[in-house]
């Protein structure tokens, strides 16, 4: 039983595609075939497949449903983490979700997933993302403190929603843990972070992230192994469409 991750497929089966970068970058050219082949060929039956959020345009969920009957469809178990384009997903409704698409697709909010020995756990997560102001050599010399201001309380509102998950599974017995957000864990002008502190107040064995698209956003955060703990960035076009084994 292994356990895989991928994010921000963006899908629009039953709806329009809203990102320009989508529709003329090279990488996304195929991009929904090349996910079905490639889990086709490396996912089993009982492995566990995670989402990383940015599951479809759709703006509510009978846009989505196809969207979603092509992620049920593909191989192995499959968790969902809410991103920041999944509109069709409000978090109050999480438990309907989950009673709807019960035995085909789980969504991961304010709860766990068992695999294994790990709890897996989750959020969309939040980080400022600029505007950051660049000198010539493209250091970062300011930005926008009030955007600033408010991207905080939003990292707070996401922070208690991470730790109920987080509870919710220690109360269950579980002490190993892997975190999964939608949005990178730190930003530019950060090294750690409040999502990197509670990581290791639980002791966190990786975290896991997406969001970040396009070669010149790859290395916006934290990767590889930091203060103990593995942290991974699964956009897709990030991986070249192949989902990442976290455990074997």
């Amino acid at each position: 039983m292994a356990l895989y991750a991928i994010g921000d497929l963006h899908l629009h089966f039953g709806s329009e595609c809203k990102a320009p970068m989508q529709r003329t970058d090279p990488a996304w050219r195929g991009h929904v075939k090349r996910v079905q082949t490639n889990c086709q060929t490396i996912l089993k039956p009982e492995d566990t497949l995670v989402l990383v959020g940015d599951h479809s345009w759709g703006k509510d969920l009978a846009q989505a449903q196809p969207d979603l009957a092509f992620i049920a469809s593909l191989p192995g178990k499959k968790v969902l983490l809410r991103g920041n384009h999944d509109q069709f997903w409000e978090v109050g409704k999480t438990a309907r979700l989950n009673a709807l698409y019960e035995g085909r697709l789980f969504f991961l909010q304010n709860n766990f997933f068992p695999c294994g020995d790990y709890a897996l756990v989750g959020t969309k997560g939040y980080c400022f993302e600029g505007p950051f102001y660049l000198d010539r050599r493209g250091r970062v010399k300011g930005w926008d403190e009030s955007g600033y201001a408010q991207a905080e309380k939003l990292v707070d509102r996401e922070l208690a929603r991470l730790r109920r998950s987080l509870e919710s599974a220690r109360a269950a017995g579980y002490n190993r843990y892997i975190l999964f957000l939608h949005y990178p864990p730190t930003n530019l002008l950060q090294r750690r972070s409040a999502f990197t502190d509670l990581a290791e107040e639980y002791g966190a064995h990786q975290v896991v992230y997406a969001h970040s698209h396009g070669r010149a956003r790859f290395h916006d955060s934290i990767q590889g192994d930091f203060r103990s703990i593995t942290y991974s960035l699964v956009s897709g076009d990030y991986l070249g469409w192949m989902p990442k084994k976290l455990l074997p």
